[in-house]
């Protein structure tokens, strides 16, 4: 591998696999409502909110960490005026002090929030306007969580990129073949402490999952049936705890993949479950998560940052890759294992981000350790069956069509259902 190529998996990795409090759409909004409250140098009396359909139904229905139990659009924006530090970015909200919930809630009642669907082809895009007398701010983000592309005081431009408008990732040159090989010979070094944050993070989320009464508590009724050998069962478990504690309000970091911290866990768990059953070394394990997270990217990046085509599909799957490699598998089985998983689950639907996640991260774990274990076993599908194609960046590919182009008007079918009143 030439040492470009070489780097560019490093700085994927760097980039990507960062830690965010809370799901990271609403997230996003109260990002946004920090940065427009320092531009105005102080809290607006009056907020309008222009967000792309896949962010509303993103941030419609999941609980804002930090702010004692409010949910949804307006929590978060308001979140991010009075609680919010926008330095730290997927963490503005991480800051905030006891009794936040109570400051928050006063402030939605003096300040009317009006959301508005905007008119906009760009999946993810977050427009908020704000006004204080005779001032006003607006902050206009699109492509991705923290890709501000402009900014305004009073009507003047303050800041402007024309470009930057889509993932950073999208449309890069990546290949499972490629991940392989630079999982397998990296130097530990350079991955080590972004793979190491990233264990330790979702360790301590999906822990709290299993410990405290998240959410629908999928991961701790899994790991009550889950015996001392059962590590299906057990993976599967953490990485839904994990999902439980975070879409309902848990203040601990994500590490996130792909711009979603669900993502994020349902990587990472499967792998360090797996690892600890197989007694395997920590050499190995990091190795594994580089492929399984490089992997899950490389999946995503044919579908887009948002889709109606679920994320935990392709973690899943993803996960399923990192088990395989802890198993010693070569690159055939480990692109059997990937193809199967995703002939399994590919049409799993995204309807926002909320407790039943769990639920699907769950199913995608279990689809992506069968994919293994029929791989394993020799047994494929093949080119010809439903979407899948003929080599692996093929079936991608196709997956990507489907989630991003197939998918649209599944999309706007599930955004006129959840608001519905």
């Amino acid at each position: 591998m030439d040492k470009k190529t070489y780097m560019y998996y490093t700085d994927i990795l760097r980039r990507e696999l960062i830690p965010a409090s809370g799901c990271t759409e609403p997230i996003a909004l109260a990002y946004a409502s920090a940065l427009a409250r320092d531009l105005l140098d102080g809290r607006p009396q009056k907020i309008e909110a222009f967000i792309s359909g896949s962010i509303i139904k993103n941030a419609k229905s999941v609980t804002v960490p930090n702010t004692g139990g409010l949910k949804g659009i307006e929590a978060a924006i308001a979140a991010g005026v009075v609680e919010g530090i926008a330095d730290k970015k997927l963490e503005v909200l991480s800051g905030a002090a006891e009794g936040a919930g109570e400051r928050i809630e006063s402030f939605m009642k003096e300040c009317p929030i009006q959301v508005r669907l905007a008119r906009t082809e760009e999946l993810f895009d977050i427009t908020l306007e704000f006004e204080k007398e005779e001032h006003s701010s607006s902050v206009h983000i699109c492509g991705h969580h923290t890709n501000v592309v402009q900014t305004k005081k009073d009507g003047e431009i303050c800041y402007q990129q024309e470009t930057g408008m889509t993932d950073e990732v999208q449309g890069s040159p990546m290949s499972i073949s490629e991940i392989f090989e630079f999982a397998s010979t990296c130097d530990l070094c350079l991955v080590q402490d972004i793979i190491e944050r990233q264990i330790l993070y979702n360790t301590a989320l999906s822990r709290a999952g299993l410990e405290g009464n998240w959410g629908a508590q999928i991961g701790r009724i899994q790991w009550k049936h889950a015996g001392e050998q059962d590590t299906l069962m057990r993976a599967r478990a953490r990485a839904a705890a994990g999902s439980d504690a975070r879409m309902s309000g848990c203040e601990l970091p994500a590490v996130i993949n792909s711009g979603s911290g669900n993502q994020g866990i349902t990587v990472t768990m499967p792998v360090v479950e797996y690892a600890q059953a197989l007694h395997a070394g920590r050499e190995q394990e990091i190795r594994a998560l580089v492929l399984a997270n490089l992997t899950a990217i490389r999946i995503k990046q044919e579908i887009g940052c948002l889709s109606a085509y679920c994320g935990a599909v392709c973690a899943g799957c993803a996960a399923g890759a990192g088990v395989a490699y802890l198993h010693d598998a070569g690159l055939s089985v480990i692109e059997h294992t990937v193809v199967n998983g995703l002939a399994i689950l590919s049409g799993t639907i995204c309807d926002g981000a909320k407790p039943s996640c769990a639920a699907k991260i769950s199913m995608a774990v279990e689809a992506g350790i069968m994919g293994f274990q029929m791989a394993q076993e020799g047994r494929e599908f093949v080119h010809g069956e439903g979407i899948i194609k003929k080599g692996i960046e093929n079936t991608i590919r196709e997956v990507g069509e489907l989630g991003r182009e197939g998918m649209q008007q599944t999309n706007q079918v599930i955004l006129n259902i959840m608001l519905k009143k």
